[in-house]
């Protein structure tokens, strides 16, 4: 008779199951090592992207700024001046940023920066690039980390442990395009004031010294001492003194009203220094929208000598010239037609002796600032510039 040695008969069949446990335990573990692998270098690449991209931003943003002194009649840059700075901003802006483990991020100002025209196109409703064509007033960087043997911090990005599965890098890239688009108005922002400057030249004589092969040229205006001194700058130069002129009526030298009508000297003189206050824009309705011109503003006693010194404390400083077309009504009774506003600068003021003799001599200038309204319209080399914005 033989017996059942239960012990031996099970030995054999509980190996298996362990070696199959062991199997299936292994294969788990290298499932799991691959999903937290690739967990880990995914979030790797997307925290490394959003860098890229945050540094592109910034990059694109300081170009623009460059562009501003550069834009229109009354640039004080040149095309290659401007084109130089606004790269080695985004250059240097880069370089103050970190991406993917490198402490600096790295831009080739001729591979990864391009400056061009955009203009609005108003059938198709859409900016329409024009790159490498100036004016410049838009910008685009590209950050990357996608050049293979580089060793200025543009190389591929190095991972974790995604090197054990067959792959050692990921090549990444982050493209931003910042600009400037024309300002179709200006708007109250409490606390800040905007420089119109309360005086209207019509907008024949500017137009026309706009355009005219020849034109005066005898200031300059220094961007970095902020001052005005005697010298060409080869930009063009206006009087707007009335000096006798037709569109002006009798006894009203171009100075106009605005916020409340009958402006006294004394607010004549604060809108000078100080530009349009909250109450003179709560008058006009909060802003002033340019793209719904025309409109008609009260004139006011003329230009005399008791604003002289407000004009002198300008000098230099960037104001909005208003235009006008038609002028009706004599004296303190006279309603300006304001077609338009333009930048200006002025450069000289003389409003003593002989009425031949007084001038207050402007010249067109970059203008921009926070209360200007940004919009989607033509932008001219006189038109007053928006804040920069990203465009894409």
């Amino acid at each position: 008779m033989r017996t059942l040695n239960r012990k031996s008969a099970q030995t054999h069949p509980q190996s298996e199951r362990k070696g199959s446990g062991l199997v299936m335990g292994a294969a788990c573990l290298i499932m799991l090592f691959g999903f937290t692998a690739f967990a880990i270098d995914i979030g790797y690449i997307t925290l490394t992207k959003a860098e890229l991209q945050k540094t592109a931003d910034a990059a694109a943003m300081a170009a623009t700024i460059e562009m501003y002194e550069g834009w229109g009649t009354g640039a004080s840059l040149t095309t290659a001046e401007t084109d130089a700075a606004a790269r080695q901003a985004a250059v240097d802006i880069a370089a103050l940023n970190r991406a993917g483990g490198q402490v600096s991020c790295f831009v080739d100002p001729a591979r990864d920066v391009r400056l061009g025209n955009a203009q609005w196109d108003s059938v198709a409703q859409e900016w329409v690039y024009n790159w490498g064509v100036a004016p410049y007033n838009i910008v685009e960087v590209t950050v990357r980390r996608d050049q293979a043997g580089s060793t200025m911090g543009d190389g591929p990005l190095a991972l974790f442990f995604a090197p054990l599965l067959g792959r050692d890098n990921s090549n990444l890239s982050a493209v931003a395009v910042a600009g400037i688009k024309p300002g179709v108005g200006v708007r109250k922002i409490p606390g800040l004031n905007v420089g119109v400057l309360p005086i209207a030249l019509d907008v024949y004589t500017w137009d026309a010294v706009m355009a005219a092969s020849s034109y005066d040229d005898n200031f300059t205006y220094n961007d970095e001492t902020r001052t005005v001194t005697v010298g060409s700058d080869d930009i063009r130069e206006i009087n707007i003194y009335p000096e006798g002129s037709q569109n002006l009526p009798p006894g009203n030298r171009g100075t106009v009203d605005f916020g409340l009508n009958n402006n006294s000297t004394a607010d004549i003189s604060r809108q000078i220094r100080e530009g349009l206050n909250d109450a003179d824009l709560e008058a006009l309705g909060g802003e002033l929208r340019f793209d719904m011109l025309p409109m008609e503003i009260n004139g006011d006693t003329g230009i005399s000598a008791g604003i002289k010194d407000d004009l002198e404390y300008i000098k230099g400083q960037p104001r909005l010239l208003p235009l006008f077309d038609t002028v009706s009504g004599p004296g303190n009774n006279a309603y300006y037609n304001i077609v338009r506003f333009v930048p200006v600068r002025i450069v000289y003021v003389k409003l003593t002796g002989k009425p031949a003799g007084k001038k207050v001599i402007v010249q067109p200038c970059p203008y921009t600032d926070p209360t200007v309204i940004s919009g989607e319209t033509i932008i001219n080399e006189d038109s007053i510039l928006a804040p920069l914005g990203l465009l894409q």
